[in-house]
């Protein structure tokens, strides 16, 4: 398309083939908050292409940030961010400020990642006021997740009132598990009266990645067994199968499952009990650091980031390199045997797709299903398959692709 002209009070404009695409599509923002910070990815349709993103960090500190990319050019802003409201002024003021958007009326919806729906939401919803004071109330089932996400879409229901707000839960995709994979074996009426079950987590993630690996292997989705190990500083496992959630690593809470950042995974209470009792800690002190002192961080005493462990000399570095290696491998083999075989083995998110060396060591551990891993082509990061060609079960890295999940959310329920 070339660049048109038009003239107004005698005065000859251009329009650049960037501002004609971006005046004429469909324009959806996709939102992941944080307690101190949320990324953006605002997108057009139905061409499905990222016309802008960046994020808000450190809202509510000194050295607060905000940043845009465009168009590959990256535009950096250190300015005073009280909180989540402003961050989302500065968002809107920057989107015109760049012609990205010139009227408000251009957004068709905003889509807010939410981590924890429970029963109560099992698919993606438009907020009004009344299920806002249901996600609030949902808060305790994702403390760190669900609360910072519950201020965020307050924040843009306050700033823009008039554009559609979309709840996009990463538990819906688990909403396909079975009894027997989601109730805990303890007394039922905790299920019956307070809801006490697994519900897992990362499944906008698992939803996008695992249609695309089926469709790499050649395969149908719908007949095809597969396990999604999204790994990075939150990690989970997730076994699809027929094209759907069969069961997944992460519980209750994102707290369970395999070794992650700063948060355990898998922890017997009976040992929280005998720390509280030894060091007088409370409940809420013993689960904060479970959350935020444990993982890599806890194990390693070095940091929660895996590229500071592979640098680190510290012989813990490396035992929690491999512990987390073994927690990944223990969810694997457990969800082949439900399964009763697997096809592919899928690598994403930050560490499953950046770190050679952590899918090196799960595959290693996986030659007894019949994966024969291609060294070679895992030294390198991108979407391909890292598995040799007569490979019985592949491995492949795919990258994921959340926001653009979300955003597929809104143009759904706004049409």
């Amino acid at each position: 398309m070339k660049a048109l002209y038009f003239k107004t009070k005698g005065n000859l404009w251009q329009i650049s083939n960037f501002e004609i695409e971006v005046i004429l599509m469909k324009k959806v923002l996709a939102i992941n908050s944080g307690s101190s910070s949320f990324k953006y990815k605002l997108f057009t349709f139905p061409n499905e292409k990222v016309v802008a993103s960046g994020m808000a960090d450190r809202v509510g500190m000194a050295n607060a940030v905000f940043k845009i990319k465009l168009n590959s050019k990256e535009y950096i802003k250190n300015t005073p961010i009280p909180n989540q409201e402003a961050a989302v002024s500065l968002l809107i003021e920057s989107l015109k400020k760049f012609n990205v958007v010139k009227d408000l009326k251009e957004l068709s919806g905003v889509g807010h990642r939410v981590v924890n729906g429970g029963e109560v939401f099992k698919h993606s919803v438009v907020i009004n006021q009344a299920n806002l004071k249901q996600l609030i109330k949902l808060g305790n089932l994702a403390p760190l997740h669900n609360i910072p996400e519950t201020v965020g879409i307050e924040a843009f229901m306050q700033i823009i009132p008039d554009i559609p707000q979309i709840a996009v839960f990463d538990t819906s995709y688990h909403q396909s598990l079975s009894e027997i994979n989601y109730l805990y074996s303890i007394p039922y009426r905790y299920y019956e009266d307070y809801a006490v079950r697994k519900y897992g987590a990362h499944g906008i993630s698992v939803e996008y990645v695992a249609p695309r690996a089926a469709k790499m292997m050649g395969k149908n989705l719908n007949i095809s067994k597969l396990i999604v190990c999204h790994l990075g500083s939150g990690s989970s496992v997730t076994a699809v199968k027929n094209g759907k959630s069969y069961d997944t690593s992460m519980g209750f809470s994102p707290l369970t499952g395999v070794t992650m950042g700063t948060r355990s995974g898998d922890f017997d209470p009976s040992a929280l009990r005998y720390i509280m009792d030894k060091t007088g800690m409370s409940i809420d002190e013993g689960i904060d650091m479970l959350n935020h002192e444990s993982g890599l961080l806890g194990i390693s005493g070095v940091s929660s980031d895996m590229r500071d462990l592979i640098e680190s000399k510290q012989k813990r570095a490396e035992l929690a390199r491999r512990i987390y290696i073994n927690r990944v491998v223990r969810y694997v083999g457990a969800y082949a045997a439900e399964m009763d075989g697997v096809d592919g083995i899928i690598f994403t998110a930050g560490v499953g797709e950046h770190d050679s060396g952590i899918r090196a060591g799960v595959m290693s551990s996986l030659r007894y299903l019949g994966l024969k891993p291609d060294y070679k082509a895992n030294r390198t990061d991108g979407e391909k398959f890292i598995s040799m060609p007569n490979s019985k079960v592949k491995a492949l890295v795919v990258p994921t692709n959340e926001e653009l999940m979300i955003a597929r959310e809104v143009v759904r329920l706004t049409r």
